[in-house]
C-alpha cells in the first residue's frame, strides 16, 4: 500500500502555473529525494501533496483527518525557526503528540522514542538546552528529531539537511536510510545531489512545471536531464565506494 498517492496533481500560485498533471506514489522502505533548481516547485508539491495549499487531482493524504495525518506522515518544513526557549527533550516530545490526549503523561513508549530519536539526531547531552540556544544546526538536527519521534510511516522534509555540517549531513541521510530498513520512508527536497545520489533509493526530478525523471540516480542524473533542467555538466559515475556525483561547470546559454 502507498504511503503517499498523488495522481494528476496541478498548482496555481495566483496566475502561475507552478505544476501540472504530477502523479508519483511513495512505498513503505524508500528514500526519495526530491530534485529540481530552484522555483521549479519542490516545496510546492510537498505543501500540496499534505492539503497544506490548494490544488487540483487526487492527493492521498489531503484527504485525511487532521488526526489521521498525523499519524500517517511526520512534516518538518523548510523554516528551521523556534520562538520559544524550550527544552530541547520537550521539543522533540511534541513529535509524540498524535498519540497522546490532551494533557496527558508522556508514556513509556513515548519517552522511548523521544529518547530513541535524540540519539539518532546526535543531540545527547542536548535534552535540556533551551532550543533558542541552539546553533542553526542543532536547530536543524532537532526538528530533525522532532520528526523522528512522530514514529510514522512516512517522513515529508523539505531540505532537512540545510545548514548541517558534512558530518551531520551524512548522519542524517544514513539515518533515512535506515528507516527504509525498518520499512518506513522519507520524501525529501535536496539540492546537495551528490548526498541525494550516494543515499537515496530514488530521485524525482522537477522542471518546467512537471516530473521530468523518476527512478534510480543513474538513470535521473544523465548529461541529458543536467543540461535541460540544471544547465550544468557533471561527472557522475557508480564506484566500489558508491554513486559519486559532483558538478563541474555551468553550460553557456
Amino acid at each position: 500500500m502507498s504511503l503517499l498517492a498523488l495522481d494528476s496533481v496541478a498548482v496555481s500560485l495566483g496566475e502561475r502555473s507552478v505544476l501540472r498533471d504530477v502523479s508519483l506514489s511513495i512505498e513503505p522502505g524508500e528514500v526519495v529525494g526530491l530534485i529540481g533548481p530552484n522555483g521549479a516547485g519542490k516545496t510546492t508539491l510537498m505543501r500540496a501533496a499534505l492539503g497544506l495549499i490548494e490544488a487540483t487531482g487526487v492527493c492521498s493524504l489531503a484527504r485525511l483527518s487532521d488526526a489521521e495525518r498525523a499519524r500517517a506522515v511526520a512534516w518538518m518544513p523548510q523554516e528551521h525557526t523556534i520562538a520559544w526557549p524550550i527544552a530541547v527533550a520537550s521539543l522533540v516530545m511534541l513529535g509524540r503528540m498524535p498519540y497522546r490526549g490532551v494533557g496527558a503523561a508522556p508514556t513509556a513508549n513515548d519517552i522511548e522514542q523521544v529518547g530513541r530519536a535524540i540519539r539518532q539526531a546526535g543531540l545527547v547531552g542536548f535534552e535540556k538546552r533551551p532550543a533558542t540556544q541552539l546553533s542553526a544546526g542543532e536547530r536543524t538536527r532537532a526538528l530533525i528529531a522532532r520528526a523522528l519521534a512522530q514514529a510514522t510511516p512516512l517522513i515529508m522534509a523539505d531540505e532537512p539537511i540545510a545548514g548541517l555540517d558534512p558530518a551531520h549531513q551524512i548522519t542524517a541521510m544514513e539515518t533515512f536510510t535506515s528507516l527504509a530498513g525498518e520499512g518506513r520512508s522519507v520524501l525529501l527536497s535536496i539540492h546537495d545531489l551528490g548526498l541525494a545520489a550516494r543515499h537515496c533509493s530514488r530521485l524525482i526530478l522537477l522542471g518546467e512545471g512537471g516530473v521530468i525523471a523518476d527512478g534510480s540516480a543513474q538513470s535521473v542524473l544523465t548529461a541529458e536531464n543536467l543540461a535541460r533542467i540544471f544547465h550544468i555538466e557533471a561527472f557522475f559515475a557508480q564506484t566500489d565506494h558508491g554513486p559519486v556525483y559532483q558538478s563541474l561547470r555551468v553550460l553557456d546559454p
